[in-house]
């Protein structure tokens, strides 16, 4: 049954959400500019508009969640993104999977910034929320789902199945519902996809506090007020934004098999970009805090990292990357809404700044070269060369899309090989950026001539290359580029490590963050360096054999083929390939598909046998267990050295309809390296090719071959009770033992031989990883021998690519430390704020 009220109150939610964002915005501004006898009571009302439209935006979410978590399919969003075999957190993932959820998430954030500004900064509240609520009108605009003759505002995620998709079947029963959705895209089923959306999204959100400060600074003629709210808000965006981007990039590495964590992805850099924009405007921020210079190039970088986020949203759900992005949304028809969205507040920023950029206030004194304003200007200037050269090739995609639109043809196409193009640019940014982080912290600290300059870096200098020649010595870095990044994030490691412990010792650790993010940064770089650049293939194809004849010949070069059971040689491993497992729900670990029989339902199984896991029993023969996600296969490869057994890992694949084979790797993890794999290719059980029929006279005790199997027939057995068959009175039912070797291991087949009434019946024995059936075809009792027919297809195989991916734990604990570094500059700033705050001096 249709169940249309859920539906119906959740866009009833998006309407009073959208119309309390317009009624708040008004009330704020009204709150703003009125007298201050009348601002009780606009405040009042501005808030209560404002609590309206929380609970509206809140009630939107809760609404949509229910529809996904009860598996409401009758509605087109449920149905697109979410089936009855998704466990709970993937129910989570598939609320964010599709734009409307995205948007409504956003949304979310948005209001929970905003009540918290609300009583944290009484002071700008009336400025900063109407800017709020002017970005909540346009964000609820986009899910409205409203149309108005042939004008369509926003895309409802609460349109019914049967007013999306035109099928014959809604003609003959208005009223059907399906009974499963077409489920989660298989890369999003990870964890990381449960937690990166949100804190992604959050980073979005929070650039708009700086900027809705800055608004309201340029509004109510506060020209450098503003920087001191402001600032710790821009630090904690540039801090969730970037854990955002790690864990997208970390996401990347467990659940992509691309062999990396960053691909140079039009999506990954339209979120890097405002990232380092807003990184940028911290250090001129902080700057004009010290110096009273900057405040201007500070304004056009909290302008410019908003509207790129805007720009990174358009580019990323208008549809305009089309085949560029593997992440890209295809177009839900609100490119245009996107468009007005973004040129909107462009237009209303560049206005304010440019009405009152003859007021803002600017230091006459030019820059010394010798004084931390020069560095720091050269700093975010470098900063700002790094992400104009990101996303100017980028927006190639959106050029092509504006000449074609006033009718010409453009035929400009994005790097081909964009990890190569990017990269041979940021290497040497982030060569000048380490330089500068390094050299920068001194003079931030200490007044500086060029006497004590020298005298202040000749022992980090040292140090650094004494540093950088054990480094390079020991990681056998022989490229000069690389060569050149190893002395420079070394030399910013050791200078800020300098500075680091020099406060420490004065027990100031919160003027630490600084320090720590650039020491962070520096083993960043370090870790970039070895983990990409020196990542090391080691699945190399020794056998000739060509793999797929859609590969190009280097993957086909770069894969190892795994017989099932059969030892491979992988460089110093040997790697044996045991068959595919799944997951159980509240089994740790992975278990093998031979103890499973299906029951066709959705994720369930029985237990052929006892499933025990480190000698404790989890389920007894016979029993129903819940599988995890039965769609995905894990491949037990276990891994030996010297004979003696070193680990296991278990990549998954899943073969999906829309999308072919999705694998996700799994690694081994030690302190100076990764070993990554991931399968990619594998046998097809499910539509084998049978060879011809073989048959073999064998008397008990007899060894035989089946293929390259020796197979041993134990004898036959009378038996008079077999699972799933009602023997009859009479009846002769009897059962051959075959043993079959393979490198080791022992396999059991177990064929049927019945008589009934002079009739025949044969149960095969199969045994899909050896791809062997075995029935028994005839019984001679004067000769006691058993005839058997065997039938053969391929023999379980998987096809792996290993890489050795070294020092790639200096990436990740570089960006914990840089994490780290963001909060203490985060509890600094706000500290210093709350105390001026508190002093009725904001």
């Amino acid at each position: 049954m249709i169940n249309t009220f859920i539906g119906n109150l959740g866009h009833f939610s998006a309407i009073l959400a959208f119309v309390s964002a317009l009624v708040a915005a008004y009330a704020y501004y009204q709150y703003t500019v009125v007298s201050e006898l009348e601002k009780p009571n606009w405040r009042k009302f501005s808030r209560i508009a404002f609590y309206v439209h929380a609970a509206a935006s809140i009630a939107i979410a809760i609404t949509l969640f229910e529809i996904i978590y009860n598996h409401r399919f009758e509605y087109f969003y449920a149905y697109s993104h979410s089936s009855m075999a998704l466990p709970v957190h993937y129910m989570v993932s598939s609320f964010w999977e599709g734009q409307e959820g995205a948007f409504i998430l956003w949304i979310v954030w948005n209001v929970v910034l905003g009540l918290v500004l609300i009583h944290t900064n009484k002071f700008w509240e009336g400025p900063v929320m109407l800017v709020f609520a002017l970005v909540q009108a346009f964000l609820v605009s986009m899910i409205l789902g409203v149309v108005i003759g042939d004008l369509k505002i926003g895309s409802s995620p609460f349109m019914l199945l049967r007013d999306a998709v035109s099928a014959p079947i809604f003609s003959i029963n208005p009223d059907f519902v399906p009974e499963d959705g077409t489920g989660l895209n298989p890369l999003l089923q990870n964890i990381w996809m449960v937690i990166h959306p949100p804190t992604l999204f959050l980073g979005y959100a929070s650039t708009l506090v700086p900027f809705a400060f800055l608004m309201g600074g340029l509004w109510t003629k506060k020209y450098s007020e503003w920087v001191r709210p402001a600032l710790p808000w821009a630090q904690f965006s540039a801090m969730i934004l970037g854990m955002g981007i790690i864990m997208g990039a970390y996401w990347a590495y467990v659940t992509l098999n691309f062999g990396g964590y960053w691909n140079w992805d039009p999506v990954e850099n339209a979120v890097y970009v405002p990232w380092l924009i807003m990184v940028a405007a911290i250090h001129t921020m902080i700057t004009f805090k010290k110096s009273s210079t900057a405040l201007k190039t500070s304004i056009v970088l909290v302008i410019a990292s908003f509207i790129l986020v805007l720009y990174a949203t358009f580019l990323v759900r208008s549809g305009v990357l089309g085949d560029s992005s593997v992440h890209s949304f295809t177009d839900l028809g609100l490119s245009g809404q996107l468009l007005i969205y973004m040129l909107f507040f462009l237009f209303v920023a560049v206005f304010l700044a440019a009405k009152n950029w003859k007021h803002i206030p600017t230091s006459e004194k030019e820059a010394s070269v010798y004084s931390r304003e020069f560095w720091i200007f050269i700093g975010a200037t470098t900063l700002g060369l790094m992400a104009f050269q990101v996303i100017l090739p980028t927006s190639i995609p959106v050029w092509n899309a504006i000449v074609e639109m006033f009718g010409g043809i453009s035929n400009m196409a994005p790097p081909a090989d964009q990890v190569g193009f990017y990269t041979k640019f940021q290497l040497w940014f982030a060569v000048v950026l380490a330089l500068l982080t390094a050299v920068g912290q001194f003079f931030w600290w200490n007044k500086m001539d060029s006497k004590k300059l020298r005298e202040t870096l000749v022992t980090p200098y040292i140090i650094s290359v004494l540093l950088s020649a054990v480094i390079i010595v020991w990681g056998k870095v022989f490229d000069l580029s690389y060569m050149i990044l190893v002395l420079a994030a070394t030399f910013t490691i050791v200078a800020n490590s300098t500075i680091l412990f020099q406060l420490v010792r004065k027990s100031t650790f919160k003027l630490t963050g600084g320090s720590l993010a650039h020491i962070g940064l520096g083993l960043i770089l370090i870790g970039v360096m070895f983990s990409s650049g020196y990542s090391e293939i080691i699945s190399y194809n020794m056998s000739g054999l060509t793999y797929s004849n859609s590969w190009e010949d280097e993957l086909n070069k770069e894969h190892v083929l795994l017989w099932i059971n059969k030892p491979t040689q992988i460089k110093e491993y040997t790697a044996v390939y045991k068959g595919r497992h799944k997951k159980l729900v509240g089994v740790p670990g992975h278990v093998s598909v031979n103890l499973l029989e299906a029951t066709g339902n959705v994720n369930e199984a029985i237990a052929l046998d006892d499933i025990v896991v480190r000698g404790r029993t989890y389920h007894s023969k016979g029993d129903v267990v819940s599988i995890v996600l039965e769609e995905n296969d894990y491949f037990r490869i276990d891994y030996f050295k010297d004979e003696e057994f070193q680990f296991t890992l278990h990549p998954m694949s899943q073969f999906n309809e829309n999308m072919g084979l999705i694998s996700s790797p799994d690694s081994r993890r030690f302190l100076n390296r990764d070993l990554y794999t991931f399968v990619s290719a594998l046998n097809d059980f499910d539509d084998p090719e049978w060879r011809e029929d073989e048959f073999y006279e064998v008397s008990p005790g007899e060894t035989f071959y089946i293929a390259d199997f020796v197979t041993t027939f134990e004898g036959g057995e009378v038996v008079t009770d077999l699972p799933g068959v009602n023997l009859k009175e009479g009846d002769v039912a009897v059962k051959a033992h075959l043993v079959i070797q393979d490198f080791g291991v022992e396999k059991k087949l177990s064929p049927v031989f019945i008589i009934r009434d002079n009739q025949l019946g044969k149960i095969p024995a199969v045994d899909s990883e050896l791809g062997v059936k075995v029935e028994v075809e005839n019984i001679t009792p004067e000769s006691n021998t058993f005839s058997f027919k065997v039938n053969r297809y391929q023999k379980d195989y998987v096809v792996l690519k290993a890489i050795m991916k070294p020092q790639i734990n200096v990436l990740w604990i570089g960006t914990i430390i840089m994490l780290i570094g963001f909060c203490v500059a985060i509890y600094r700033r706000y500290d210093e704020f709350s105390k001026m705050r508190d002093k009725g001096l904001e």
